[in-house]
């Protein structure tokens, strides 16, 4: 059930479309904000504050790979996998952060801190290879950056 305050959010984001259902991924998002991820539950709550069926929104959901449908860490890296990070050094950044925090790419750190996931392109080819961390875009990432980059989010 959609708690007062996210209902509250919903209608002010939902306001600005002709149609509320045009709102899914903003509805999506503000959940998310406030729960960390996107359970089927919140899948129906969604559907249901938007007028729309609960796969309707599940489809807009697992399509945008900035909706998590799984519970994610208190912070998610993000690792551009595109054919410019790849060239400059994606894979050693990727050994670094697994060899490091001891996880693969979708997997979390056992203190629930941080979740590694690769992600199709973050815009910042001339600055390869790049990572985000939650907001936070970095780039010219070698595996020597990592841990000062990733220890910032605590």
């Amino acid at each position: 059930m959609l708690t007062d305050i996210e209902r509250h959010e919903l209608e002010a984001a939902v306001k600005h479309y002709p149609d509320k259902r045009a709102g899914a991924i903003d509805a999506l998002l503000i959940v998310q904000r406030r729960r960390g991820w996107i359970s089927d539950d919140s899948v129906l709550d969604i559907a249901q504050f938007l007028g729309m069926t609960g796969e309707d929104v599940d489809s807009i959901a697992t399509f945008y790979n900035l909706i998590f449908r799984k519970p994610v860490g208190r912070h998610v890296a993000f690792v551009c996998d595109s054919i410019s990070c790849w060239i400059m050094g994606y894979e050693q950044v990727c050994a670094r952060i697994k060899e490091r925090y001891e996880i693969e790419p979708g997997q979390t750190t056992r203190d629930g801190r941080l979740t590694f996931l690769p992600i199709a392109c973050l815009g910042h080819c001339e600055r390869a290879p790049a990572m985000m961390i939650d907001q936070d875009v970095y780039g010219c990432v070698t595996p020597d950056k990592v841990e000062s980059i990733v220890e910032k989010y605590r």
